[in-house]
């Protein structure tokens, strides 16, 4: 089997492979490797790799499998963790000079559950300055390309992540969710993301901030590599208080089924905000497949205000109180305009930000009304096809002035809510950028978002479909 079948692998048909004694772990490790000697040059997904320790780890990985030891279901499989995550002997930065070179001592809890189900960690991936925008740039390691246009962003925080999905330099990535991270980049790679319900990935431990709106999830090439994560990191622990009972859901088997009887609302705007005419005709064509898979469609306009302010308000808040001390000695490291953000929050009273934080509980409040008649919501992912590196995003869309996260105006709700919420790849814009659907869920309804998602990748399959570069 040559580099390019073995990189064109699913994480299930890699594992598949390995415990059925098609394909050697070093035969695996070997060929992602040189996929990414290849290529991370010219996109800068990972900022650091450990190359040497992972060639190690599929040594052994083998000799198990010869061995016919009991193996997991990752066995000798590469994944990659977003540089947000705490990695055990592997630097983890945050994608800050604050901490260039911190090594943790300790494993994110995702991250340990992976490697007791025998992956292999191959690096870190790229990612803002500690999450704090939707796109993927730093001052330590630069920015992260779009693999189907090195001109463009790929998207963030998790831009690292889905670049090495979308790239075939391991079949599944780690990523983290606090306003759009996962689902804005799998929508500008042109692969899965899943954002589950708020803390069904228990977190920790790692760097503070987010809190109440971040998850973990997976960014893979299929619905079924995600619903296989999801298997392994799910699951109550008590390190996380947020992290929610155990169900005894098997996500895989929540695959099956067709969607008839489903009540879809499909929202091209939410009430407050505004798409690109390409995203929303592409977007729209897809929301049609629903109905042909027997879900009963609905267009609608919900009464909502954009809970922009609210949230920059929390998230600012939290950013400011983890650096507000470290400013005067690293001011000019830090991304120039989350130093604004920080100076611009930090002083925010306790009325005040409870105050805000009240408006996005009534924010959740008028999103639920909205799942007392519908299974699930669509939306488009993002307002807007990917744009230029270097642009904090698009001032202007559809020919309207707009605030500065209206192109990220379909995800970050979602977080305020806690649902969980995919998006799906549903076709490409004609210079061929790919464009996401968006999936959301009644709060702790996974099983649905997932079926639906994998009911739509049956129907309008997009897992052959590679970028240039590959």
């Amino acid at each position: 089997m040559d580099n390019n079948e073995i990189c064109r692998m699913t994480t299930i048909e890699m594992a598949q492979a390995i415990r059925a004694r098609k394909i050697s772990p070093v035969e695996v490790m070997d060929a992602v490797l040189r996929r990414i000697k290849e290529l991370n040059p010219r996109v800068n997904a990972f900022c650091t790799l450990v190359a040497e320790d992972a060639r190690k780890q599929a040594v052994q990985a083998e000799a198990s499998v010869m061995k016919r030891d009991k193996l997991g279901p990752l066995h000798g499989v590469p994944v990659s963790i977003k540089d947000l995550f705490f990695t055990k002997g592997i630097r983890t930065t945050g994608g800050s000079k604050i901490f260039e070179d911190f090594v943790p001592q300790e494993n994110d809890i995702a991250v340990e559950r992976l490697a007791a189900a025998g992956a292999i960690v191959i690096g870190k991936t790229n990612t803002s300055e500690f999450g704090w925008m939707a796109l993927t740039d730093n001052r330590l390691f630069g920015p992260t390309h779009n693999p189907w246009n090195l001109e463009l962003t790929p998207g963030g925080s998790s831009g690292g992540a889905a670049a090495v999905v979308a790239l075939g330099m391991g079949p599944l990535a780690i990523g983290s969710d606090g306003g759009g991270s996962i689902r804005v980049p799998a929508s500008f790679c042109g692969v899965f993301g899943f954002k589950p319900s708020f803390g069904r990935v228990p977190r920790g431990p790692g760097f503070p901030g987010w809190e109440m709106v971040a998850h973990t999830g997976p960014i893979t090439r299929t619905v079924r590599d995600a619903a296989l994560a999801m298997e392994i990191i799910a699951g109550k622990d008590d390190i996380d208080c947020f992290s929610l009972p155990e169900t005894n859901l098997s996500y895989l088997s929540a695959l099956t089924g067709d969607l008839k009887g489903l009540k879809i609302a499909w929202s091209p705007d939410l009430g407050y905000t505004v798409a690109d005419p390409q995203v929303l005709k592409i977007t729209e064509k897809a929301v049609k497949t629903f109905t042909s898979l027997g879900a009963s469609v609905e267009s609608i306009t919900p009464a909502l205000n954009s809970p922009e302010h609210a949230f920059s308000t929390h998230v600012g808040v939290q950013l400011a109180t983890l650096l507000h001390d470290k400013l005067d000695e690293y001011r000019e490291q830090i991304d120039p305009l989350l130093a604004i953000f920080i100076d611009m929050s930090k002083d925010k009273s306790a009325r005040g930000y409870v105050a805000e934080w009240w408006q996005l509980l009534e924010y959740r409040r008028k999103i639920n009304t909205i799942f007392n008649k519908y299974d699930l919501l669509l939306t488009p992912t993002v307002s807007v096809p990917p744009f230029k590196l270097g642009c904090y995003g698009p001032r202007e869309i559809a020919g309207k002035k707009v605030s500065p996260l209206a192109w990220m105006a379909f995800t970050y709700p979602f977080n305020v809510t806690g649902q969980p919420a995919a998006s799906v790849p549903c076709g490409w814009t004609e210079d061929n950028l790919p464009v996401g659907l968006q999936i959301v869920g009644r709060r702790f309804d996974d099983a649905t978002v997932l079926k639906a998602s994998a009911a739509f990748e049956k129907a309008s399959p997009w897992a052959d479909k590679y970028p240039p570069l590959f």
